[in-house]
């Protein structure tokens, strides 16, 4: 199962390494896939809610895609 988010403020290298870093803390299998020109984050293999807050946890806004 995978779910797409837009993170907005995702505008570089060290935004994709601290959402996939947050992602992989509550779910250390989940697959994180980032598009930073359309700011779009896929994951696979982690709950959507949790993958979610840990997100906004790492200082993100995150939208439904």
């Amino acid at each position: 199962m995978s779910t797409e988010f837009i993170v907005p403020d995702m505008t570089c290298g060290h935004c994709v390494k601290t959402i996939t870093g947050a992602v992989q803390a509550v779910a250390p299998a989940a697959q994180v896939k980032t598009d930073l020109a359309s700011h779009r984050v896929t994951i696979e293999g982690a709950d959507p809610a949790q993958a979610r807050a840990a997100i906004e946890e790492a200082g993100y806004e995150v939208q439904p895609a």
